[in-house]
């Protein structure tokens, strides 16, 4: 609850002509000041009920890619059988306040305001509650109230289509990519026997019990074979739009992976990642990652826990000396720099752009991977 200006200079006044008019003997001045009380009192009455609101708030689509739009449809109703209610009403929509008319809401009725989510920017939005201001008649009192829970918006970088995507080094034997590869390193499952499995991969003692050759299905630890490295340090970055610019790259990289059937794991330097067999988890990921002061993790560590055999590192540093260390533990590393600098290491395929469809098409005109 708090005074308006109206009300703060009749509170001083009320004060004023009490003091006055009871240390001076002015009857006449103490009526007004009781009348000033009084007026306070029943403004602080008035205010300090609590309409019985119901706020019903649905967002379509809650994932967008930047630019695309996206909807808040917003239903208030008042649940008092006897009473309605004019109140003035703001719905939160990440940094902005839209106004929700509640004039005249009759007892039992029902409104519904729309209103479009804004999504020029990569993030995501945090919307409601729905807050609403209670007014006296006279004006000398506010009081602002939450109803109603929340929604997120997770607007998604933008998507820029890659015509090719390194495929690692583990190959099936007809020359395509090996959708399932088949290691022997880690034990995954155990499958009947076909012909022309080996011998030592029987699980003889499964095969007993169940009466027919039961055979060892493993996997290579290797996968996932592309690991995307996203630096999201503040200091790499003297521009925050070279940022954007990144996150648009590794969206791009995530889709072109998924659109190929590879897999692909993606980590911010800060420590959060993702690896999942649906394209939501690293598009959300992007649109909640921000710049964070220093990062818990360091490249260097990359070199001990392997995610993969070729790394895309992003970044807006030109100084790629601690990446170029992991030049030994990944066959294929690719660094996209975003900037005005054009650096070149040995080894490494650098891919220099100002901005995400400049790096597309930096990625698309690389000859061979």
């Amino acid at each position: 609850m708090r005074l308006t200006a109206r009300g703060a200079g009749l509170s001083l006044a009320t004060v004023v002509l009490l003091a006055v008019g009871l240390v001076f003997g002015y009857r006449h001045l103490v009526v007004l000041g009781t009348a000033g009380a009084a007026a306070l009192i029943f403004a602080a009455g008035y205010v300090w009920w609590r309409p019985r609101l119901t706020v019903a708030r649905s967002v379509e689509p809650d994932r967008v890619m930047r630019g695309e739009s996206s909807t808040v449809t917003l239903r208030v109703g008042n649940a008092s059988r006897l009473r309605g209610a004019t109140l003035v009403a703001h719905d939160r929509c990440g940094a902005v306040s839209v106004p929700v008319p509640l004039l005249r809401l009759k007892a039992g009725g029902e409104t519904t305001a729309d209103y479009p989510v804004p999504t020029a920017r990569r993030g995501v939005v945090a919307i409601g509650p729905l807050r609403v201001v209670r007014r006296d008649p006279l004006g000398l009192l506010a009081l602002a109230r939450g109803y109603g829970g929340t929604a997120q918006v997770w607007v998604y970088p933008l998507v820029h289509r890659l015509t090719a995507i390194p495929t690692g080094i583990t190959r099936s034997l007809d020359g395509r990519d090996d959708k399932v590869p088949h290691g022997t390193i880690t034990f995954d499952t155990l499958r009947e026997y076909v012909v022309g499995d080996e011998l030592r991969r029987v699980h003889w003692r499964t095969s007993a019990k169940v009466g027919e050759l039961m055979v060892r299905e493993q996997l290579d630890t290797s996968l996932p074979r592309l690991a995307v490295l996203l630096d999201d340090r503040r200091t790499s970055y003297p521009d925050p739009e070279r940022f954007e610019s990144a996150c648009e790259a590794a969206a791009s990289l995530v889709m072109a992976a998924f659109h190929s059937e590879l897999p692909i794991a993606l980590r911010l330097l800060s420590g959060p990642s993702a690896g999942d067999r649906t394209a939501r988890a690293y598009l959300d990921l992007l649109a909640e990652a921000e710049l964070v002061e220093t990062a818990e993790h360091s490249i260097e560590e990359l070199r001990t826990q392997r995610v993969g055999d070729t790394l895309i590192y992003l970044t807006g540093d030109p100084d790629l000396s601690r990446v170029s260390t992991l030049r030994t533990a990944y066959p294929t590393l690719v660094a996209g720099v975003f900037g005005d600098a054009r650096p070149a290491l040995e080894r490494v395929v650098v891919l220099a752009a100002r901005d995400g469809a400049e790096f597309a098409a930096a990625w698309d005109g690389v000859q061979a991977w």
